[in-house]
């Protein structure tokens, strides 16, 4: 018998006695494995405990995530619940969990298996509640996106929208017949028919004009531009602020401004659509010096922002450019 094989039938009979999380030590890659080779995911020690019950009282987070997500139960709804705050803000042993942005729609491929298109959609996990922040514009492609990165649509509570384009609205109602348990946050200024169109689906809308908190720590811009409406979104962390747009159809650096007017803190990082196609290089330069004198750490531009501004923003920021993509996931430490 191989080792692999020994190591594999050791694993199963520790989960037959419930001591799923604490065998594993934390490693990932080990209980994915488990779940491709049929290992029983409810299997309950003599205290009735399951592995998703272990994982939650361990604290270990990334488990709780997956075993969720393949259908781990053993808890009652309250308890759910609380397993699914843990991929929040503190979990049981107390130690701060990092958010988690996963981009679900784009323009460009990062991970091979998902399908890059022109739109944006990006999942924020971590915060007080899930967050789908646009949809992208193909709801074939999101779809297939969202079954290639194993994301749980039951897991959203928010969805936000930044403006009425089909390239970020396109997926709504597919995400919605999913899903309809949510809490829609659309531009003050989007049509009767749109706002008509989600309530059918039995979700709740939420008119967005002024500043305004959705979740704790989580804030929306207000309704910003002239011709095109749009919000973006705003998440006050202790290591600054953190800034997801759509297209920033009303110019970056209003956003920016308009972050630090609201809390007069440190931009960590700001990623999304920028909206830079059509500039020269010497207006580019300009946006680009902004960033730097208002304090921008780190910046990810991607979808509508060109690829000419793009490369001028990598070489700008050198280190601190995040590349953006499908499949691509952002992991950031609080601290």
């Amino acid at each position: 018998m191989s080792v692999h094989k020994k190591v594999m039938i050791g694993i199963l009979v520790l989960i037959a006695f419930g001591t799923f999380c604490l065998a594993i030590d934390i490693h990932r890659e080990i209980v994915e494995l488990l779940i491709v080779h049929k290992a029983h995911i409810n299997a309950k020690n003599k205290d009735a405990k399951t592995p998703l019950d272990n994982a939650l009282r361990q604290g270990h987070t990334d488990i709780v995530d997956l075993l969720m997500a393949k259908g781990g139960t053993g808890m009652q709804d309250s308890k759910k619940r609380e397993a699914k705050i843990l991929t929040g803000k503190i979990n049981q042993k107390g130690i701060q969990t990092p958010l988690r942005f996963t981009i679900l729609y784009d323009n460009y491929l990062y991970k091979e298996g998902t399908k890059p298109d022109w739109g944006f959609s990006c999942l924020i996990e971590g915060t007080e509640k899930t967050i789908l922040f646009d949809t992208g514009t193909n709801p074939e492609i999101l779809m297939h996106n969202i079954g290639q990165l194993e994301v749980n649509l039951k897991d959203v509570d928010q969805i936000v929208i930044s403006h009425n384009h089909h390239d970020h609205t396109g997926g709504l109602n597919a995400v919605l017949e999913r899903n309809h348990d949510v809490s829609v946050y659309l531009p003050v200024s989007f049509p009767y028919e749109f706002v008509r169109n989600v309530e059918t689906k039995k979700a709740e809308v939420i008119s967005v004009d002024e500043p305004v908190e959705i979740c704790q720590d989580v804030y929306s811009t207000g309704e910003m531009g002239d011709q095109i409406k749009e919000q973006s979104l705003i998440l006050n962390t202790d290591r600054g602020l953190i800034i997801v747009t759509g297209c920033s159809h009303q110019g970056i650096v209003a956003i920016l401004k308009r972050a630090k007017e609201l809390f007069d803190r440190p931009i960590h990082l700001v990623f999304g659509g920028f909206h830079l196609g059509a500039k020269s290089n010497a207006e580019l330069e300009e946006i680009i010096r902004n960033f730097k004198e208002i304090g921008v750490e780190k910046c990810g531009a991607t979808h509508c922002t060109g690829d000419k501004a793009i490369e001028m923003f990598k070489k700008a920021f050198g280190e601190d450019y995040v590349p953006m993509g499908t499949g691509r996931i952002l992991e950031i430490n609080r601290k």
